[in-house]
């Protein structure tokens, strides 16, 4: 009698973990392909209303010719050569530095003072003093400059670079201690005893400890700060009386006319060179943005 075996065909090997596709899952793919082709169109419109401004800013500062129409030029330096010079660029450039390199470096300073109490000791009034920072942080400029040019002038500091640039500090302050604040909460606290145990003091472990894994949150501070700075027109406007001692900031608004005489070839060069140094500040420590916090390799051990 013979044995006849029965021949089947081989099934296809299935991937553990993965359920086999059905209809409704189908159907749940697509609609996610949808989702996110929406998204995407979404996002490109607005990237583009982003840099349509910035194209014709770029096309305008080439053009002899420039009004608000966005077209090609015949290529022309014309417009850089006649706002480079000492009073329309260089002066109210190294003005606004000034004003800014100062004001950012007090406030960041006097941030990462104010901020490591708040987020390493407990108190009753830290609850309300974060409060009355978080508060300060939307509070508009505009809403005190009355009561501090009464102050500034009845001390005798209106038309003070200096005193400008602490006001600018001090009204960065409250974002800078609340955002400070946030970064150094991710910073070990064993990491500051292990060091007290060695014998640091405060000021050598928040020099030695705190900052150095902060870094990243120190540099996003610094060039939110002077970004903030940079673009301030209301403040050096009013405090700022002598026109040889006003930043770019202010100094822009002399290219604007009315009657339709506005030089718009000139004021996009003019723009083109303001912007520029916020673009080097942010090319500088951007690569400190991308080290995070090395805390893996501290905990060991």
């Amino acid at each position: 009698m013979a044995v006849t075996e029965e021949v089947r065909a081989p099934r296809p090997p299935r991937v553990r973990g993965l359920p086999p596709i059905t209809a409704s899952a189908a159907g749940r793919r697509r609609r996610g392909l949808a989702a996110r082709a929406g998204v995407n169109a979404a996002l490109l419109v607005v990237s583009v209303l982003f840099v349509l401004p910035l194209l014709w800013m770029v096309l305008a500062s080439l053009d002899a010719h420039a009004d608000f129409r966005l077209s090609v030029p015949s290529p022309t330096a014309a417009n850089y050569s006649r706002v480079l010079n000492a009073d329309t660029t260089y002066l109210p450039l190294l003005n606004g530095l000034f004003l800014c390199v100062g004001g950012t470096l007090v406030c960041v300073v006097c941030s990462v003072l104010a901020a490591y109490p708040l987020s390493r000791y407990r108190s009753r009034l830290r609850r309300p003093f974060l409060y009355t920072v978080l508060f300060s942080t939307g509070l508009p400029i505009t809403a005190v400059m009355i009561p501090v040019y009464s102050m500034f002038v009845q001390t005798s500091l209106i038309d003070s670079m200096p005193a400008t640039a602490l006001f600018l500090a001090a009204a960065g302050l409250p974002f800078g201690i609340w955002l400070t604040k946030n970064f150094m909460d991710g910073v070990p606290v064993v990491l500051e005893e292990a060091a007290r145990i060695d014998g640091a003091g405060t000021l050598q472990v928040l020099w030695r400890v705190v900052l150095p894994l902060m870094r990243p949150g120190v540099t996003v501070v610094t060039i939110f700060t002077f970004i903030g700075m940079w673009g301030n027109f209301f403040v050096p406007f009013i405090l700022l009386l002598s026109p040889e001692k006003l930043p770019a900031s202010v100094s822009v608004f002399t290219f604007l006319s009315s009657h339709d005489q506005t030089q718009y070839g000139q004021l996009a060069a003019f723009s083109i060179l303001y912007s520029i140094p916020v673009v080097l500040l942010y090319v500088v420590l951007a690569r400190r943005l991308g080290g995070g916090f090395a805390l893996g390799g501290a905990l060991k051990g």
